[in-house]
């Protein structure tokens, strides 16, 4: 049996939104905001749908695992070797919602998929927040 706390490692990104965790579940499930900010995608928030996510750098496929809306949704992200899982949390706070994604899995070896990520969402972030400043 593997060890995951020890034998993997995790990406944890948490940042608080000014909107309200309704507004930030939209961003997050509805395909057409998925992909303003993160990948062109066919997404549906229903547990064990497939779907995946596409950029000019390549695929993810991935799998929906957990759908608690407004509260948490989490999926598989699957790209060549890695096999992941991200989870979304939305916790209403004083100012709005605090956002926090952890995406779990990531083999030690495997360091240029866990320094993409770690590049990379807080990136995908930036751009969540310029797509919740727009959106209605």
């Amino acid at each position: 049996m593997t060890d995951f706390k020890t034998d993997s490692l995790s990406v944890v990104v948490e940042r608080e939104f000014r909107h309200a965790p309704e507004k930030i579940w939209r961003a997050l499930t509805q395909p057409e905001l998925i992909a303003e900010w993160l990948m062109d995608n066919a997404f549906v928030p229903d547990i064990g749908h497939r779907f995946t996510l596409s950029a000019d750098w390549g695929r993810v496929e991935c799998e929906v695992q957990v759908v608690e809306p407004a509260r948490r949704l989490a999926y598989s992200w699957d790209a060549g070797p890695l096999r992941s899982l991200v989870t979304w949390t939305l916790t209403p706070s004083g100012a709005g919602t605090l956002l926090r994604m952890e995406q779990t899995g990531f083999r030690r070896d495997q360091p240029q998929y866990y320094g993409g990520a770690k590049m990379g969402w807080p990136r995908y972030f930036d751009s969540l927040e310029a797509v919740l400043d727009r959106a209605v």
